[in-house]
């Protein structure tokens, strides 16, 4: 889908939607357009294949979240269910990518990838929320695959890339120390805009404090690259911590899926 300035307005531009991948369209804040993101099937499996692409056109800003939680269930051997990304922000222009949890089920295999295409002064706002099984319903993730990859790009050039792969006993590997010492659900945040820099010292103010559960750090990886990354024994306290540095770059209220 596509977004496009009409005077003060950002509106739809264009919309092209198949299979299980629906978007639907709240009544949008003064200058921008929500747009919410619905997988019809109630889940993702091996096999399944999603391809996403979202584009703000100059001047406009659009924010894409999704109506809930999204699962990804046991998959058969040697099957992946596959995920595309494509995001491109236009000269003026800002979106906002703020999906809800990703929940990892045990026995499920997901590849994810997400590029994003920014040109001139535009901003991207970039969230990711993962879970690994819920923590209330004892689930835990003994044997699963998950590969995930975010490309971001500014006028051709690369400014930022980051990639995860876990196999295997993911429960087992995020109980280590040096890697999620125990965590149940982790986020990362990418904010890439030319003004990034003055939210560093307020998203460091919003991380947990030294006797919280949750962990976390933010850096200035390179002027007009924020990345933030969160650890928590499981999505409540990963919510307590995400949605403060949320509204703190979104200026405003996040979107009203988050809070159903």
């Amino acid at each position: 889908m596509a977004s496009k300035s009409r005077g003060q307005a950002s509106v739809l531009g264009d919309l092209y939607q198949a299979g299980a991948s629906k978007v639907v369209l709240p009544r949008s804040r003064p200058g921008a357009l929500d747009a919410v993101l619905l997988n019809t099937a109630g889940g993702i499996t091996g096999g399944d294949r999603f391809d996403i692409t979202a584009i703000a056109g100059a001047g406009s800003t659009l924010t894409m979240t999704t109506q809930a939680a999204e699962r990804i269930y046991r998959a058969q051997p040697d099957e992946a269910a596959r995920v595309s990304t494509r995001i491109e922000v236009a000269q003026g222009a800002r979106l906002n990518w703020l999906p809800q949890e990703t929940i990892l089920f045990d026995g499920s295999a997901l590849r994810r990838r997400l590029t994003a295409d920014l040109t001139g002064d535009a901003s991207l706002l970039l969230v990711e929320p993962l879970v690994f099984g819920r923590a209330l319903m004892g689930e835990r993730v003994n044997h699963a695959q998950f590969h995930d990859r975010y490309e971001i790009r500014r006028n051709g050039a690369l400014i930022f890339a980051d990639a995860i792969r876990l196999i295997g006993d993911i429960h087992a590997q995020m109980a280590l120390k040096h890697t999620g010492n125990g965590a149940g659900a982790m986020a990362s945040l990418l904010f890439a805009s030319p003004d990034a820099e003055r939210f560093l010292d307020p998203l460091r103010r919003a991380l947990p404090e030294p006797n919280d559960a949750a962990v976390g750090g933010v850096s200035l990886i390179r002027d007009g690259v924020l990345f933030l990354r969160l650890l928590a024994p499981d999505s409540y306290g990963l919510r307590r911590r995400l949605i403060p540095a949320m509204e703190r770059l979104l200026n405003g209220p996040i979107p009203r899926t988050w809070t159903i």
